[in-house]
């Protein structure tokens, strides 16, 4: 008789990278996906003008694709219509204060020189400089690292790297670190924004976030037909490698014998048999005995206090006017303490910073050929959609003052929002039950906080996590790195205890 399957539960971009690995290395796999489709948190949604990227909007940290694809026995190049951004995004303070980034670094700098004076782009260079020696120091010990610890990074840092370890102020906050080399607090606003990358206040984010810098530099990318793409591309590959996907199959149950996950439970009764399983959903889930109380007792709790932030989200096909749309674009706040005040106290902000992604903006921000174009606008919300569902009425407000922030900014948005598809945390949290709404597990707060997310292995045996809310962390290819550390850890925990050797000799997961 054959081995069962590994069960993988969920086809976000961690499950389907964790299911890639394997089936390249001859383990069968079988995915279970209550959705009708492939993605998780990378979704779209329909709209008259065509599909909307209604998650993730920005491919970055291309080596990580290309790293899983050329296990997979292919690339991106044969897989993905990618194009590089040279512009990474408009930012807008009101309707003369904007600034572009690029690609570029240099011409980053003479776009803030321009913007705000020779000093700040002298500290912006300045910064760019520490993101990358940040990056650099934390790839290998911490990104790629199974199980990471601040005493793994002081030994791969060695004695004489422990200098620069201490220079990029591990136990500062985001906000004190950039404040050695910005003044200027359009600066600080733009640059802090990156905490919310992962869900997260740049007031108690910890001042490693600056890395975001160094990855949006080394390659932004345009992905031909959306980022949901991505996650059909993935799941595609993975069916022609032998996986076997099952959409509308939600596991009620993950069962326990011998003190090992052994198999789960759909609702609907069935029961699969699985040699390892691999839950690539939110740990809070599991933690909140949504699988079964045993499993429940396998994975840290989180406190809804520890939750990330999650967001209200619009997305829309409409005529645009008054702003030059990029692909990516934000529109500022007049008080980022107040706004991030607001959402610690579990209030919609009086005043959100606005992210618009213009789906139809080319390489250069061209207008889109059609009278109305793609957008999706989302602005941070409380992760509450368990607790505290906002009534319509809030919601509409939230709309209202959104749309005078965009107005304030010179964009005028006729159809918004009237006709847009609205998603609030209590909707986000129907999608990702045990979340609140929460999109990105674990807020991020202090120095210790990504030491303290959950890893690949839990304290049941035959149980594996993966996922944007497991480590290394949010985002679309952490998710990935997080899905390959799933694979090589079941990988080595199956070589040990079987006999069969396309297993057995497998050697683990490619992570170069």
């Amino acid at each position: 008789m054959s081995d069962p399957p590994v069960i993988v539960i969920g086809a976000g971009i961690g499950g389907l990278a964790a299911a890639l690995d394997l089936v390249a290395r001859g383990v069968e796999v079988t995915i279970l996906e209550r959705a009708a489709g492939p993605g998780g948190k990378l979704r779209s949604l329909p709209s008259p003008a065509g599909p909307i990227d209604a998650g993730p909007t920005v491919f970055t940290m291309r080596w990580v694709f290309e790293e899983l694809l050329e296990a997979a026995g292919t690339s991106v190049a044969a897989e993905l219509e990618l194009v590089p951004a040279e512009l990474l995004a408009r930012h807008a303070w009101n309707a003369t204060e904007r600034l572009d980034l690029f690609a570029s670094r240099e011409r980053s700098a003479e776009a803030i020189g321009e913007f705000a004076g020779a000093r700040e782009a002298r500290g912006y260079l300045e910064f760019c400089a520490q993101a990358r020696r940040t990056y650099q120091l934390l790839e290998r010990p911490f990104l790629r690292a199974a199980r990471p610890s601040t005493l793994g990074l002081v030994r791969a840092c060695g004695v004489a790297g422990l200098p620069e370890w201490l220079r990029i102020w591990p136990f500062a906050s985001l906000w004190q670190s950039l404040q050695r080399y910005f003044r200027d607090p359009r600066l600080l606003q733009l640059f802090g924004r990156y905490a919310t990358y992962c869900g997260s206040s740049p007031f108690e984010a910890p001042a490693t976030l600056m890395l975001v810098a160094h990855v949006e530099q080394a390659g932004v990318w345009l992905l031909s037909g959306g980022m949901h793409r991505l996650a059909t591309t993935l799941a595609a590959l993975a069916t022609r490698r032998g996986a076997q996907f099952r959409y509308g199959a939600e596991v009620r149950r993950i069962v326990v014998e011998g003190g090992r996950a052994c198999a789960v439970e759909l609702e609907g009764g069935e029961r699969i048999a699985a040699r390892a399983v691999i839950a690539n959903s939110d740990p809070a889930a599991l933690a909140s005995g949504l699988f079964g109380p045993e499993i429940a007792r396998a994975v840290p709790a989180l406190r809804r206090e520890e939750r990330s932030l999650s967001a209200v989200t619009w997305t829309l096909a409409t005529p645009t006017d008054g702003f030059a749309l990029e692909r990516h674009n934000v529109f500022f706040s007049r008080d980022y303490a107040a706004e991030f005040r607001a959402l610690r106290a579990g209030h919609l902000p009086t005043e959100a910073t606005v992210y618009v992604c213009a789906q139809d903006r080319g390489v250069a921000g061209e207008p889109p050929a059609r009278a109305t174009e793609r957008l999706l606008c989302l602005v941070n919300a409380p992760p509450l959609g368990d607790r505290h569902p906002f009534p319509p009425a809030e919601i509409d407000a939230c709309a209202t003052r959104t749309l005078a922030l965009l107005n304030r900014c010179g964009l005028t948005l006729p159809q918004f929002p009237h006709t847009a598809q609205v998603t609030t945390p209590a909707e986000f949290e129907r999608l990702f039950p045990g979340t609140g709404g929460g999109l990105y597990g674990a807020s991020c707060r202090g120095s210790q906080a990504a030491f303290r997310r959950a890893t690949t292995r839990t304290a049941l045996a035959g149980l594996y996590l993966a996922g944007g809310s497991t480590h290394p962390g949010p985002g679309v290819p952490m998710a990935a790195l997080s899905g390959r550390l799933a694979a090589r850890t079941v990988l080595a925990d199956l070589a040990s205890t079987s006999t069969s050797s396309r297993v057995a000799t497998a050697g683990g997961t490619s992570m170069r």
